[in-house]
């Protein structure tokens, strides 16, 4: 008789869509490497950062595209009503992304009251032994910091990380970070999801986002994801990521940006709802003065394919503020983006 054969282990359907983090920080460590973006921590963050593949000229456009429309709108909710007005910013799907040392380095760094990010437990793992081992991260940190689950999350006085699956009931993931004190319902609060709700359903993703705007006094809420891909081009688009075993449940929830626009109206962010595809932020918000410059970084033939690429994907943003007054309420993109510098 044989013997039993050996229990197969549970398959982690998540580990593609965890990659999905490793692909972003690689382009952005490019960019940062050829001058499109100055990020001096971010290495810190990435394994084996000095190993990491150049990416091609369209790759790194997008990405400076994407990075200064973000990290423009993260700075101006910053400063909406002046710095010494206290905010705070919950990033989902954080991976390894380095804005809050950024921010507690730079000139708005006064005007953040509080910083929770969450991902998914291996995701959160990775970060919070990365920021132990750097010195430069943890010294942002200040010396009172304490590993929390395991090593899973990170605790200090105005940052902390923690491991949370989105897709469960904000009332239970995410309640528990204002129930504590961590985070203020009365402070202006923005939720920043770059690229994570639409590897979840509409009903998930829409959950989080109401959240927000049913907690927080004046609550934020930017989104940056990929959309309209019921063409040519997203079809493949599609395809080449079900290769590598990704899906996009929430991609045909808001195909247009009216939808994406639409989408914060629907979960209770009645003041304000916009959505801008990063090709036309390239065309209209990127300064000529800063188009000059990367002008000057690498040649870049693939035009119309940048173009191409750009057309399908969004930053989407809304606000609910219930005083009509509120400096919130005027909270979007600058017509000319700043210089990077």
């Amino acid at each position: 008789m044989l013997p039993p054969a050996p229990a197969r282990a549970p398959r982690d359907t998540d580990a593609a869509v965890r990659s999905t983090d490793s692909d972003a920080a690689q382009a952005r460590l490019s960019a940062i490497s050829k001058g499109y973006l100055f990020d001096q921590f971010a290495h810190h963050l990435v394994p084996r950062a000095r190993f990491a593949t150049p990416r091609p000229p369209l790759i790194n456009h997008g990405t400076h595209v994407r990075a200064t429309a973000l990290d423009t709108l993260v700075d101006e909710w910053l400063v909406a009503g002046g710095v010494d007005v206290k905010k705070q910013i919950i990033s989902v799907g954080a991976g390894s992304d380095s804005r809050f040392w950024r921010i507690s380095t730079g000139p708005l760094k006064d005007a953040l009251h509080a910083y929770l990010e969450v991902d998914l437990p291996e995701n959160t793992l990775a970060k919070a032994m990365a920021i132990r081992k750097s010195k430069e991260l943890s010294a942002v940190l200040g010396d009172n910091v304490t590993l929390t689950l395991g090593g899973q999350g990170l605790e200090s006085p105005r940052y902390v990380l923690a491991p949370v699956d989105l897709r469960e009931d904000p009332a239970q993931t995410l309640q528990p970070f204002v129930a504590r004190g961590m985070l203020d319902p009365s402070i202006p609060t923005l939720i920043v999801a770059e690229c994570v709700l639409v590897y979840m359903d509409r009903a998930a993703s829409d959950r989080v986002l109401r959240w927000a705007a049913n907690t927080f006094d004046v609550a934020g809420g930017l989104v940056y994801e990929m959309f309209g891909l019921n063409d040519g081009f997203g079809r493949v688009m599609r395809e080449n990521l079900l290769a590598r075993n990704v899906q996009l449940p929430g991609v045909d929830a808001y195909p247009t940006l009216h939808d994406q626009a639409a989408r914060f109206r629907q979960t209770g962010f009645v003041t304000v709802q916009r959505a801008l595809s990063l090709r036309t932020i390239r065309a209209t918000h990127i300064s000529s003065e800063e188009r000059a410059r990367i002008a000057q970084l690498e040649m870049l033939d693939e035009v119309e394919e940048l173009e191409l690429v750009l057309a399908h994907y969004v930053i989407a943003f809304g606000v609910k503020a219930s005083d009509p007054e509120s400096p919130f309420a005027s909270w979007n993109l600058p017509a000319a983006l700043p210089v990077v510098r």
